[in-house]
């Protein structure tokens, strides 16, 4: 097989040198060129595009989010973001995720050659992940964050109703655009909605509220106690597992710092095996993009009981790891596309 071919776009000479260091080290990646800055990079790659690009998001004369989304628009190709703002601060990390970066990998401000040879691992399979990643496909799928409806007045009364019917979603790699698609689709009157998506602790608040800008339902990050009611989606915080338990006619979410279950906390195994024990027929449970088998388990448990279980295509999936393990285990009744799953929550919800 060909090496995977990397571009590296970093103002400092010293991240380009250690990435390249760390990527010569392995067999099926190789780099091809290096920039200093976007507009370096577009140049060089003119000459000869890259099958992955790994690139900083502080850089002179255009920043990695700006040219991320212009390298989306043009020509979607496989990005890994390493910048030093993913660990200061969550935003960034949300912004570049929604652009369609495939992963983000926190870079520190100190120590940074030893730091980076420290989390070689971590970044050759970033790359690696990356390269398999079906971004020109989703990026065509996912709708215009700019013509998302705002959600409407009255939603509060709309949520008031205890809610019968529960729709559990489960996430990791590209799940954080797939996750936009399907919540910013759906009107304010909906079942209520549990999330996991695999992120680190402290993105999940900010993402769920840009999710939250963007849609007419509520999207929030979930706490303990937190009543599950139409209209509402709860994500799981991140670093923490989240289950859904029932109390008479309501559902509550429960969030615990278990230990990680299949390497994630939050897990999507923990959540669906919550579900099929709570609400049993009256769930429907959603394995979306990610790589792994995270919530295959879990799924196959609720379809054993009786729940209504649906996968992400492979079309429609930037990785199709986590579906087709589902698929695998038996616990997936239909696959279907991104861009058709709100329609399925929505007929689910109606009965």
């Amino acid at each position: 097989m060909k090496p995977i071919r990397v571009m590296l776009v970093d103002d400092s000479a010293t991240v380009r040198q250690t990435l390249a260091a760390i990527i010569a080290e392995t067999p099926d990646i190789e780099v091809v060129a290096t920039a200093a800055d976007p507009l370096f990079a577009q140049d060089k790659m003119a000459r000869q595009w890259p099958d992955v690009l790994v690139l900083d998001v502080e850089m002179p004369r255009m920043d990695g989010i700006t040219f991320l989304r212009k390298l989306m628009n043009e020509r979607p190709t496989p990005v890994v973001i390493c910048s030093s703002l993913a660990e200061h601060g969550a935003e960034t990390t949300v912004q570049a995720l929604a652009a369609g970066a495939v992963m983000v990998v926190e870079k520190p401000k100190i120590g940074i050659r030893q730091a980076l040879l420290d989390a070689g691992a971590e970044i050759v399979q970033a790359i690696r992940l990356a390269a398999r990643a079906n971004v020109r496909r989703h990026v065509a799928a996912a709708p215009p964050a700019a013509t998302a409806p705002r959600r409407m007045p009255g939603a509060e009364t709309a949520m008031a109703r205890t809610t019968e019917r529960i729709v559990a979603l489960g996430a990791s790699t590209g799940g954080t655009q797939a996750l936009e698609a399907v919540l910013t689709a759906l009107p304010r009157v909906c079942p209520g909605i549990v999330v996991v998506q695999h992120m680190p602790e402290h993105f999940t608040a900010a993402f769920a509220e840009r999710l939250d800008r963007l849609s007419r339902i509520e999207v929030r990050e979930a706490r303990h106690g937190d009543r599950v009611l139409p209209g509402l989606a709860l994500i799981a915080p991140g670093g923490r597992h989240m289950q859904l338990r029932r109390s008479g006619a309501q559902y509550l979410v429960e969030i615990d710092d278990g230990a990680p279950v299949n390497r994630h906390r939050p897990s999507v195994d923990v959540l669906f095996r919550s579900v099929a024990t709570a609400a049993g027929r009256n769930a429907l449970a959603v394995i979306m993009t990610g790589m792994g088998n995270d919530g295959a388990a879990g799924m196959r448990e609720l379809h054993d009981v009786g729940g209504s279980t649906l996968a992400q295509d492979e079309a429609s999936c930037i990785v199709y790891g986590m579906p087709r393990e589902a698929v695998r285990l038996g616990g997936v009744e239909r696959s279907v596309p991104l861009a058709a799953i709100a329609d399925e929550l929505l007929r689910f919800g109606n009965g």
